[in-house]
């Protein structure tokens, strides 16, 4: 298999995962409000609302709930991080804004697992 329709696979395969875990949020009562943000800093795959408050969710899709969440770097952490600062910016209580970071993991059967407050912030 060459590396574009792998590429393009993982690609796809990521979409399908953000939108699972997006309808999981959703049905929990805590609507997206983004996908994909990007600022400088770098990329939020989904942000919900919860009542006043944000929750900052980083996807990630592999064969194994241990594959996924041992491709949560603590270098892609402070990313989003940063990223949460730079949207927050644009939210009326800004950094006064409770917030949660939430690594969503998907393995390769479809199940979801979620691991709130992942980052042990918020």
């Amino acid at each position: 298999m060459n590396r574009h329709f792998r590429g393009k696979t993982a690609y796809h395969a990521g979409l399908s995962a953000e939108d699972r875990i997006s309808t999981d949020y959703e049905r929990r009562g805590c609507p997206v409000a983004r996908r994909r943000w990007r600022g400088a800093a770098g990329e939020i795959d989904l942000i919900a609302r919860d009542g006043d408050g944000l929750i900052f969710i980083e996807v990630k899709q592999s064969r194994s709930f241990d594959r996924a969440v041992q491709r949560v770097s603590p270098r892609q952490m402070q990313r989003i991080y940063a990223a949460a600062e730079e949207f927050l910016a644009g939210e009326p209580r800004g950094a006064l804004t409770n917030v949660r970071f939430d690594v969503a993991l998907v393995n390769g059967q479809g199940e979801v697992r979620i691991i709130e407050n992942a980052f042990g912030h918020g």
